[in-house]
């Protein structure tokens, strides 16, 4: 098929919304779909090459950037992409936004639309007319949760026939052989001994302050924390200074394609949430958060000691991972060094815990994800799709 991928990401950006976009754009173009890729004109346009390093990607979709005037919301944008999508002869509209996706449908195109986060005020209205409009289309949402939290925002029980549960996924190719936690620190020149690991940005409610605590309450383990914004890092690393805290080693952003290896000098790898979330948008994610990440920790082969929230319970559970309260650190943090001394204290378990995320991960790559994706696009009669009811 042609399909005229539309997203609201700056691209290149380190955005989680923008590197799924890629994500997702690649798995289309690895099943032999042709893609062209239309994004806001924000930054300076990338080359391919730069693209490929800056998203660790294999293969680059022919990107066109749109410029778009901020006062209008992103609706000169919607409407300049749509007519770029017609000229391009596009069969299928895959949207972030339900503004496009309702003008694809007012176009009779056939539209995926994907959701990531609930909505709010014209968020809620634009996807009311979703789903009041008929049309072939289908929409996604990362968890369970997600759907639950969409209907209760816009008032409308969706169509079952229309709605797809779809997690992020992880590239397992780039998990292929990774050496132990041992080689690969020596590789990345880190420190020896066991290793508590971090990987991703250090927005609020993201465990920064449970990570600090945890690092200065146990000096024996080295904690290697990789990513974040420039001046989060910075933060951090004077809060570490001036603990004199020697254990913890903090990277800053690296290139996606040695993310993993980093994540494989690690014995434990943590995802210490709280049970609020900020997301870049500033908006409270914690209720439907399904973090890359954790796709990626599953893959790596090390040991996970996550947060316990619902919707990291739709993929990990009590035996591919280690579920600790959520909370402020201060009520929590005990749990937590229980966990994770328990765990490096023992390498059976480790290992055990390790291999069966590896085999659950399997069947949650990004291509397989796709496959679904336009498996119910292309096998389904999607002719008539309003809400059965409301709430």
């Amino acid at each position: 098929m042609k399909i005229a991928v539309i997203t609201n990401s700056r691209i290149p950006s380190l955005t989680a919304n923008s590197i799924q976009a890629m994500k997702v754009t690649q798995a289309l173009m690895q099943l032999g779909h042709e893609i062209r890729m239309f994004a806001p004109a924000e930054t300076e346009p990338a080359t391919p090459d730069s693209l490929l390093t800056h998203y660790g990607l294999r293969i680059v979709p022919d990107l066109k950037l749109i410029p778009s005037i901020r006062l209008f919301k992103r609706l000169d944008f919607v409407v300049l992409a749509q007519n770029a999508a017609e000229k391009f002869g596009a069969d299928l509209i895959y949207t972030w936004l339900p503004q496009s996706a309702v003008f694809a449908l007012m176009r009779k195109d056939p539209v995926v639309l994907e959701m990531h986060a609930d909505v709010a005020g014209n968020g809620a209205w634009w996807l009311r007319q979703f789903w009041k409009r008929p049309g072939r289309k289908l929409m996604t949402v990362t968890v369970s949760a997600l759907r639950k939290a969409l209907e209760r925002s816009t008032n409308l029980q969706f169509a079952d026939d229309a709605l797809l549960v779809a997690p992020n996924g992880v590239e397992l190719e780039k998990y292929d052989g990774l050496p132990n936690p041992a080689e690969a620190r020596h590789q990345l020149n880190l420190p020896e001994g066991l290793t508590v690991g971090f990987t991703g940005h250090i927005y609020p409610g993201r465990g920064a302050d449970l990570l600090f605590e945890l690092a200065k309450q146990m000096p024996q383990v080295n904690f290697l924390w990789v990513g974040g914004t420039p001046e989060l890092v910075d933060f951090w690393r004077g809060r570490l200074t001036d603990a004199k805290m020697t254990n913890v080693t903090m990277t800053g952003f690296v290139k996606h394609e040695v993310i993993p290896l980093y994540q494989a000098a690690s014995d434990v790898l943590l995802m210490p949430y709280s049970r609020s979330i900020s997301a870049s948008s500033g908006q409270d994610i914690a209720e439907v958060i399904n973090p890359m990440k954790m796709f990626e920790y599953m893959a790596s082969g090390r040991a996970i000691v996550s947060a316990d929230l619902p919707s990291i319970r739709e993929v990990l559970n009590e035996g591919n991972a280690v579920l600790v309260e959520a909370g402020d650190w201060e009520a929590v943090i005990g749990y937590w060094r229980l966990a994770i001394e328990s765990l490096l204290a023992d390498e059976s378990r480790r290992q055990a815990l390790a291999s069966q995320a590896r085999r659950d991960v399997a069947q949650l790559t990004w291509v397989k994800r796709e496959e679904r994706v336009m498996k119910v696009i292309q096998d389904k009669d999607l002719r008539v799709l309003s809400p059965t009811g409301t709430m």
